[in-house]
């Protein structure tokens, strides 16, 4: 059975002008919130939501979208890929976890990340201070995790003796990922016993990665299995070929916008949510664009999953089509998703 998850990126399908409106802002949640009830009716797993700081999307606190899910749903799994860890208190993060975790009824899942070079650049945190913040916190969440009250002394945080409430619904916490992108950062995750989530890259280096992630938990002692891993990837669909080529090339627009900057993102540059590439060597993998009609989008996922092994896949859907996502959403719900529920890996 392949997991599959809608991975939010809440995007401001409009031009510069509309998506400073308020009216345009409130349809594109009310969207959103359409997608994820549709998704729960068709079975997904869950829905993944993102944080970002750019002009073209509306997720600064994925936190408080998992909160207000949780009120319209009651089986999708809610998670967060991932919290910027360099812009936050740690223990805060923490806290927040779980007490969505409660709110949710034990559905949320925990994922924490370094952040996009811009976003942290114009926040004042550069990049070498974002991976010690990154790196600290998470040494603090992993004993946050274990122990409602603890002490820490460490460069950027120290405090004594200080109390975590509420504690997690699942216990001993809501399972926790990490986005990687590199052979160090899936091997560290592997030694923290986490589970990793990749994308942009082609099947063969996804695989390697997955590979060495897997090698390293071998000699943690670590058992992991096809659920612990999560392939990332982009979803153009439609009920034939020229339909699902339109909205692939719209999809693409988007990313390049991203990648070379529009007029309000001058050198803007990769959704990267492991280590920051400050150059211009940054691309992305054919294998990044899953297109077709039901039937060739649902073949691409199940060969991509089994070359990688991997038993979750998380998918950006209709990206760039606005309130016309959920028709492609409900015909993946319709016609892929229950192959990939009856998938063998």
């Amino acid at each position: 059975m392949i997991k599959t998850w809608i991975f939010e990126f809440l995007h401001a399908a409009g031009s510069p002008e509309e998506i400073l409106q308020p009216d345009f802002t409130a349809q594109t949640f009310a969207d959103c919130f359409d997608v994820w009830r549709m998704a729960e009716g068709h079975g997904f797993e869950g829905v993944f939501f993102s944080e970002h700081h750019l002009p073209m999307s509306y997720s600064p606190s994925p936190n408080l979208l998992v909160a207000a899910a949780a009120r319209e749903t009651t089986k999708l799994r809610l998670g967060v890929m991932g919290v910027v860890l360099p812009f936050y208190p740690p223990w805060r993060v923490v806290e927040e976890a779980f007490m969505l975790d409660h709110l949710s009824g034990g559905r949320f899942e925990f994922g924490c990340a370094l952040g996009v070079p811009q976003e942290l650049g114009k926040a004042g945190i550069g990049p070498v201070e974002a991976r010690e913040r990154y790196e600290e916190a998470l040494e603090i969440i992993g004993i946050a995790t274990r122990e409602p009250v603890f002490s820490y002394s460490g460069k950027y945080w120290s405090f004594d003796n200080l109390s975590i409430l509420p504690r997690a619904c699942q216990q001993p916490g809501p399972p926790f990922w990490l986005p990687v992108i590199s052979d160090r950062s899936a091997e560290k995750a592997a030694r923290m016993r986490v589970k990793i989530s990749t994308g942009f890259e082609s099947v063969q280096r996804v695989k390697e990665l997955f590979d060495v992630y897997r090698t390293e938990a071998d000699g943690q002692n670590f058992q992991v299995s096809p659920y612990h891993v999560a392939l990332r990837r982009n979803i153009s669909i439609g009920a034939s070929a020229t339909e699902a080529q339109e909205a692939v090339e719209i999809a693409r627009g988007v990313s390049r916008k991203l990648m070379a900057g529009d007029t309000r993102m001058k050198n803007a540059g990769p959704v990267n949510l492991d280590e920051p590439k400050m150059g211009s060597g940054f691309t992305v993998s054919d294998d990044e664009y899953v297109v077709g009609t039901p039937s060739q989008v649902a073949e691409q996922i199940i060969e991509q999953c089994r070359a990688t092994g991997t038993g979750h896949f998380l998918m950006t859907i209709g990206r760039g089509l606005g309130s016309k996502r959920k028709a492609a959403v409900d015909l993946f719900g319709r016609e892929v998703l229950p192959r990939l529920q009856k998938a063998q890996l």
